[in-house]
């Protein structure tokens, strides 16, 4: 019984860093085995090539573990940056590796992918956990929170995963050590919230 924490900020210092710990230390204290993956730090290559486009196509062995991983998971963590109401690159090619057709979702017999995927992902729950530099208001009014609608109607509804919650702590450049401490507490509240103790 394992919860993925995927991790995508390429700087070590970030506060992204400090939120994949503290969740990856709230999921242990609950007893649940942590799937982490620090996207930069293991040079996770984001580009598919065409012969990985198929159910049934051949995987690179750390591809592989990654999609095992992400067909058991009883649930995820996300944690990433706003960067143009988007995910980094990298955690993009991520998505587009690892969830793939046989992993993450299929489409029923006679439908040639042009109708609605039915999840395959184990996982009952995701936490996202976001970092912006844009205030919370502007986001919402200018831009309609484009990560919202990505993660759960684009990416989580469609791999069965309908239980998805997300956190976007803004706005970092701005913030102070305490805020900081008690975003990491708030962060923690919610993944404890939403896995509970490992069955």
């Amino acid at each position: 019984m394992a919860i993925s924490v995927i991790l995508a900020h390429p700087d070590p210092a970030s506060f992204n860093h400090a939120l994949a710990r503290a969740a990856c230390d709230a999921l242990a204290g609950l007893g649940w085995h942590v799937h982490f993956h620090d996207l930069y730090g293991e040079g996770f290559n984001p580009l598919l090539p065409a012969e990985e486009l198929g159910r049934n196509a051949r995987l690179d062995p750390s591809l592989a573990r990654h999609c095992d991983e992400a067909a058991a998971a009883q649930g995820f963590v996300i944690v990433h940056p706003n960067w143009w109401g988007m995910p980094p690159a990298v955690l993009a090619g991520w998505v587009d590796r690892v969830l793939r057709p046989g992993v993450a979702y299929e489409f029923t017999s006679g439908d040639g992918g042009e109708g609605v995927p039915r999840g395959l992902l184990a996982a009952k729950a995701a936490v996202i956990l976001n970092t912006s530099n844009t205030a919370a208001a502007r986001e919402t009014r200018v831009f309609g929170d484009p990560l919202q609608r990505i993660w759960k109607d684009c990416i989580f509804d469609l791999c069965g995963v309908s239980d998805v919650r997300r956190r976007m702590f803004e706005t970092i450049v701005t913030s102070t050590p305490d805020l900081r401490r008690d975003w990491l507490h708030e962060a923690t509240t919610l993944v404890a919230q939403t896995f509970g103790p490992a069955a």
